[in-house]
């Protein structure tokens, strides 16, 4: 029986530093320099984003025009040399960081946002929308019933009922929300291989939850699945459309088939994986199950991962509009100056940034969710960055890989005599990528993932610390020969210094 994965970073605040290289050291690529130390040719990489001021300056006099029969007034900013120490100050304590813009950086999920969603972000910040109400947000909730209607039509939705929110977490606790009215009393179950949140939301919403085991490739096992529906206490099945951990995409097709026979409730949990229904190079078995996603009861996916949006911007949409039953409720004050649709009447969130969806629908207008586009084409570069990097890892024997990446997300671990001295190596090597600026992750993943017997391997613990990349960057697929120079610099490294074993 697999094990439920988890990212070291994400434990107790020793092991985050422990996983996330800890300490003030500053990354060489900070110094405007390269992987090897020496200086860096071509532009840095914020010359672009400085560029975009100049931008952002014009819209704001745009912007300023709309307002200009306003009488006068003034407004207390305080002192301008005080603000700029502070602002100063920030940037200095800001570099306090890793390169999460760099393609070195290639450990969490952790995306830039693209520059004009980060120009329409701050943009909209003059006004500080609030899409609770029309009140407070006319023109930003415009955009948002827009840009989400056109996230609901990238998996075929003519008609739906969605909304923007303040992260995946809260996507899935609206959707689970959602079911429990619909199945109420009855249990939610998920793959060991989903997000943590599922089984804590349930315990927020008063429901009863349950895991079910995953086969070797860390998807949700159908035949274990079945027995749990037999009791008839399963009142909804969240199928992960790309776990955090490994990618791994649960077999939507057959979880159709079991709702036909078991009458449940289907949620699609695309927080990660979603996109890629755009993408035009993924297997036939993991094109089937994307072009099959528009059958789900509902759907969530996050802007701020692959949308190329800044935090905090989730996503979720439901086939039903009637589920808008649920939202009802009354205000005294809140909605008075149109009869329009307010985004709060469906909504479980009140306040909620506007500026998420001026930032969305920005970059939608610039890149807009159609295959075979610019952004789509971004999605298959980052796929074929992970495939390449797999390739690299499959044919080299230090290292022991699982099943092939579905997505952009590839892990393997160092070949050793043991499990646990396989995972001690990967911490060894995951340090020493660190120490030449290839900032990997560690994830936690059951031993069973592997095929120990096949690599002479011991089995003496059922979970291995593997090394993993998220290749979500659309340069990383000119990057990878120097990701994987590094790699292999760095395990070689390892190994050098690594213990005879004896005879």
């Amino acid at each position: 029986m697999a094990k439920s994965s988890k990212s070291i970073p994400g434990k107790t605040n020793a092991s985050r530093k422990a996983a996330t290289h800890g300490g003030r050291k500053r990354s060489n690529l900070r110094a405007g320099r390269n992987a090897s130390g020496a200086r860096r040719a071509g532009p840095s990489p914020f010359e672009f984003e400085k560029a975009s001021l100049e931008t952002l300056r014009s819209a704001l006099d745009k912007l300023e025009k709309g307002f200009s029969g306003l009488p006068a007034a003034e407004v207390a900013f305080g002192n301008r040399r005080e603000f700029e120490k502070v602002i100063l100050e920030v940037a200095g304590r800001m570099r306090d960081n890793y390169p999460y813009f760099h393609p070195l950086y290639a450990g969490q999920m952790l995306k830039p946002p693209h520059p004009v969603a980060r120009v329409a972000y701050m943009l909209s910040m003059w006004i500080n929308p609030n899409n609770h109400a029309l009140d407070g947000g006319r023109a930003s909730s415009r955009m948002e019933k827009e840009a989400v209607a056109e996230i609901a039509r990238m998996f075929g939705w003519k008609t739906h009922l969605g909304h923007l929110t303040g992260g995946g977490t809260m996507a899935n606790l609206e959707a689970l929300w959602v079911a429990g009215q619909v199945n109420p009393g009855k249990k939610v179950v998920a793959s060991e291989q989903a997000h943590y949140t599922h089984s804590r939301i349930s315990a927020v919403l008063g429901m009863s939850f349950q895991s079910v085991p995953c086969d070797v490739k860390g998807r949700m096992d159908l035949h274990a699945l079945k027995a749990l529906l037999e009791s008839g206490e399963i009142g909804t099945v969240v199928a992960t459309v790309g776990t955090t951990a490994a990618g791994a995409i649960d077999p939507l097709p057959e979880l159709l088939e079991l709702r036909a026979e078991y009458g449940f409730r289907l949620h699609a949990d695309s927080a990660y994986g979603g996109y890629f229904v755009l993408a035009d190079n993924l297997t036939k078995e993991t094109r089937t199950v994307f072009d099959r996603l528009g059958e789900a009861d509902s759907i969530v996916v996050d802007p701020h991962k692959h949308g190329l949006q800044p935090y905090a911007c989730g996503c979720v949409i439901f086939r039903d509009p009637n589920v808008a039953r649920f939202y009802k409720h009354d205000s005294p004050y809140t909605y008075f100056t149109s009869e329009e649709l307010h985004l709060g009447e469906i909504s479980l969130e009140c306040s909620r940034a506007g500026a998420s969806a001026v930032g969305l629908w920005a970059t939608q207008r610039l890149l807009p969710l159609v295959k075979g586009g610019d952004f789509a084409r971004s999605l298959s570069s980052c796929r074929k960055a992970a495939l390449d990097l797999y390739g690299m890892l499959r044919e080299d024997a230090k290292f022991i890989t699982p099943f092939p990446p579905e997505l952009d997300i590839v892990v393997w671990a160092p070949l050793a005599k043991s499990v646990s001295d396989s995972s001690g190596l990967s911490r060894a090597i995951f340090d020493e990528a660190a120490k030449h600026n290839l900032h990997l992750a560690l994830a936690e993943l059951p031993a069973d993932f592997f095929d120990l017997e096949s690599a002479g391997m011991e089995r003496d613990a059922d979970t291995i610390t593997c090394l993993r990349s998220v290749l979500m960057k659309p340069e990383h697929e000119k990057w990878i020969p120097q990701i994987w120079n590094i790699l292999n610099r760095s395990a070689s490294e390892v190994l050098k210094r690594r213990p005879a074993s004896p005879a």
